[in-house]
């Protein structure tokens, strides 16, 4: 029986070849070269992004951080870096609870 080929190219989280394999499927895999995951890594928040504004719930929102993480990461920034200047920006800028909407400025 012959099996259906998919082609995905895209960048996915690092367990999924595992995931797949233990489903008895084989896949093939690249490891991206450093330079070249920060395209990819922004590709997949569009990806991200797209699936959280259709679906709107929380297992879009997570892959959206995880994304983020990423990104951070290639850039030289730790997951806490990103949080304690989110809680900097936050403290002296406020952030999106009130849903405060701005309207003109004279």
């Amino acid at each position: 029986m012959q099996r259906k080929l998919i082609v995905y190219n895209k960048l996915v989280r690092d367990k999924i070849p595992n995931i797949i394999k233990a489903n008895g499927k084989q896949c093939n895999t690249i490891i991206v070269p450093r330079e070249d995951l920060l395209g990819l890594l922004e590709v997949k928040l569009h990806e991200e992004v797209s699936e959280y504004l259709e679906a709107k719930d929380i297992e879009e929102l997570a892959d959206i951080m995880e994304v983020v993480y990423g990104i951070a990461d290639t850039l030289g920034y730790s997951e806490e870096e990103l949080a304690k200047k989110r809680e900097e920006k936050k403290k002296e800028r406020g952030g999106f609870k009130e849903g405060v909407f701005l309207k003109t400025v004279y």
